[in-house]
């Protein structure tokens, strides 16, 4: 029996949670958000999920809502909203009012003033017992050839304005200086007592009017004690109601006169009708449509529909934009980094091979003259030596030959140092140490000449062009040629050191010296600053008469001389 108890009760949970879901559906059903269009073209809404996108640049977008497929009962009023764009509800812009109307003495209307209410009023709570009246005060001026005045309140603004508005203490007074004004029109509920509004089909006065005279009314609003005042309570999306004083009993009035129209109001008043909501140019965002139903004192009733609509961002206002030419643009640095790497690489490639071409040319053409001219000349200075013994020959002959043969000795030695230039094996400090030390050696054992050296351990890893050997060999020979024919000197110091990158050379004798300012374009000195301008380096020369005279030769050696042969 306990479990038949407990099965029982969890059918009957089961049923009231199902009949629940049903009158739920049932209910938010009523009103249907029904398509969405955008620029023009209709866009299905989603089955599923309750949101869409309305594309980028969204330039007008109407919401189409109405009653749901399954609804009973339509909602009397429907307020929407665009939540994240907009912080008020829309009521669709109904109104109605209260208005002073002036007649001439034919009865002819001459001129209305009307005073417009709209929405909802600061004290409006959706009850007449708990609402709060709100006071307004307005002025207006008689127009000319008028000469009556009536008070109208009315529901006849757009035909489909629903809602209810409340006028209460109604008071039409003149303007003036008096201390009690001339009363024209009061509210009839400030001096009479009214039990029943059904005994009062027409108050004294007053008239119902319009095209639905029935949805004029007198309502009891507060608590204690009750309090009565005029209504139009417009349920209807064509008709309209209104209250008016009544043309035979309209006070009189003078042109110029100022009037002073004082009343407490309350009112909530929205569309009935419509079935659409515009938004232009939406910016970027999430937003959700709202649409609600209420009832005729504009409070909600339950039935509700939403809808998610997202106007992405501008492709180049997104993460992933800039992500993405952030990236694209490390490729392209990176690609152009890489090729300007490979082509620097093929061309150092393609350097490095003319090098070794070079290279290997200049090493056949040193060994073709060490080989084959330096072989002739040498042949040639042996057979002159050889016919200057010979007894045959005239002495004017054995003089030629021995001009030939010492002639094939200097051409020997111009051939050796041409060799020696044009070897690639000798583009090195080491190289061009040894080299000077033996050319100022050659020089100076001609003339019996004394010379002495200092030179530093100069390493073979560090690479000279041939134009450079060439030209610092050529100005220490300037240098030395100097000393042995004008300076009238004893010896010479040769001096080669390298440190800091800087090749240092000097020549240096102990002779007679000059004045540098008065012989510097003389004794080849020119041409010793001139070799080594050609290649980037200097020369000073320091020398005083009886003192001697040192030249000194720096060169900076770069990195490329270090590493490649020019």
């Amino acid at each position: 029996m306990k479990c038949l108890r407990i099965v029982r009760l969890a059918f009957c949970i089961c049923v009231l949670l199902l009949a629940k879901d049903l009158f739920a559906g049932k209910a938010t059903n009523e009103i249907q958000i029904q398509s969405v269009i955008i620029d023009g073209k209709q866009k299905p809404l989603p089955r599923r999920d309750k949101s869409m996108s309305l594309g980028s640049f969204p330039q007008n977008v109407s919401f189409d809502f109405g009653t749901g497929t399954n609804s009973t009962q339509a909602p009397f009023r429907i307020r929407y909203k665009l939540e994240g764009y907009e912080n008020n509800w829309n009521v669709g812009g109904a109104w109605m009012y209260l208005a002073i109307r002036f007649y001439n003495e034919s009865e002819d209307e001459i001129s209305q003033t009307m005073f417009r209410v709209d929405g909802d009023s600061a004290g409006w709570n959706g009850s007449l017992k708990d609402s709060t009246l709100a006071h307004r005060r307005e002025t207006v001026v008689v127009p000319p050839q008028a000469s009556r005045v009536w008070v109208v309140i009315s529901s006849a603004g757009p035909p489909d304005a629903v809602g209810i508005y409340v006028v209460a203490n109604l008071v039409v007074s003149k303007s003036s200086a008096k201390l009690s004004p001339d009363l024209l029109i009061q509210s009839p509920f400030d001096n009479h007592r009214l039990d029943d509004e059904s005994n009062y089909p027409t108050l004294s006065n007053w008239t119902r009017d319009g095209n639905s005279p029935s949805m004029a009314k007198i309502i009891k609003f507060g608590q204690d004690p009750e309090q009565k005042a005029f209504a139009v309570v417009d349920d209807s999306l064509t008709s309209h109601a209104e209250w008016h004083t009544a043309k035979e009993s309209a006070p009189m009035v003078t042109p110029g006169e100022q009037l002073v129209v004082e009343w407490n109001e309350m009112y909530s008043i929205g569309i009935g009708g419509f079935r659409q909501a515009s938004y232009q140019n939406l910016p970027t965002g999430t937003y959700h449509f709202h649409v609600v139903g209420l009832n005729d004192m504009g409070m909600p009733t339950g039935a509700e529909d939403v809808l998610t609509v997202v106007v992405p961002k501008i492709f180049w206002k997104t993460s992933w934009f800039w992500i993405g030419l952030l990236l694209a643009f490390l490729i392209i640095v990176g690609a152009g980094w890489r090729y300007v790497a490979l082509q620097k690489m093929r061309r150092e490639m393609l350097h490095l091979k003319n090098q070794q071409a070079l290279e290997t040319e200049r090493l056949r053409i040193a060994h073709d003259i060490h080989d084959d001219l330096g072989a002739r000349v040498t042949q040639i200075s042996l057979l002159s030596a050889m016919s200057q013994s010979n007894s045959d020959f005239s002495e004017i002959a054995r003089d030629n030959f021995e001009q030939i043969s010492q002639m094939s000795r200097e051409l020997v030695s111009a051939l050796y140092q041409t060799v020696w230039a044009v070897n690639p094996e000798n583009d090195n400090l080491d190289a061009l140490g040894n080299y000077i030390c033996q050319m100022v050696n050659q020089l100076c054992d001609r003339v019996q000449f004394r010379c002495r050296f200092h030179v530093a351990d100069l390493s073979r890893e560090i690479q000279v062009s041939s134009q450079i050997r060439h030209n610092i060999s050529m100005a220490v020979k300037e240098a030395v040629h100097n000393v042995i024919k004008h300076a009238k000197a004893s010896e010479v110091r040769i001096n080669v050191e390298y440190a800091g990158n800087v090749l240092a050379v000097s020549v240096q004798d102990d002779g007679c010296g000059f004045q540098p300012a008065d012989n510097i374009a003389g004794n080849g000195l020119g041409n010793i600053r001139r070799r080594m301008a050609d290649i980037g380096g200097t020369c000073s020369i320091e020398s005083c008469p009886g003192q001697g005279t040192t030249v000194r030769m720096y060169l900076t050696i770069s990195s490329a001389d270090k590493n490649l042969v020019k």
